[in-house]
């Protein structure tokens, strides 16, 4: 082989390696833009169902205002759509131990099933965030992912963690 030939099949092979590297980069990208996507949608549906939670420990406190520990299920609904996005953890869990509190003695059924239905979805939402977020975290802790700063300025997802069902005690 002559010194031309050489040049130019090693040309050609690193030509291959920066097509390869781009398509492959282009493809990270995109997927990692998708899961972003995704962790925002679940976000929303998470909120969602914990509102429609506080609303329905609101209709409770509602049905029952001398009931022991109404004011402080009301109070607390209040608190937990009202927190900030960094504070919600705190003041959902508050929520979820001020519901645990309520007798369901003194509920009619259809509050019960309403909240037991709120808490369900809760639970639901809760868990397809956290594994929107598994997923999104995973896919940005790969070496090719961090070194050519894929995820461009979105920040990283933080996972979702409450008590999701407080026993009452």
């Amino acid at each position: 082989m002559t010194a031309t030939a050489t040049t130019v099949l090693v040309g050609a092979v690193v030509a291959v390696g920066v097509v390869w590297l781009a398509i492959l980069s282009a493809t990270r990208a995109s997927r990692l833009n998708r899961l972003h996507i995704r962790v925002d949608l679940a976000r929303q549906a998470l909120f969602g169902a914990l509102e429609r939670r506080a609303v329905v420990a609101r209709a409770i406190a509602a049905a029952e205002p001398a009931a022991p520990g109404a004011d402080t299920l009301m109070s607390a609904a209040d608190a937990a759509e009202s927190a900030a996005p960094a504070a919600r953890e705190v003041a959902e869990n508050l929520l979820s131990a001020a519901i645990a509190q309520t007798d369901p003695a003194n509920r009619s059924p259809a509050l019960t099933s309403e909240l037991a239905e709120a808490q369900t979805r809760v639970a639901m939402a809760r868990r397809f965030y956290n594994d929107a977020v598994r997923d999104a975290r995973s896919l940005r802790g790969r070496r090719m992912v961090r070194w050519l700063h894929l995820a461009g300025h979105a920040p990283r997802p933080d996972y979702f963690e409450i008590t999701e069902r407080v026993t009452r005690g």
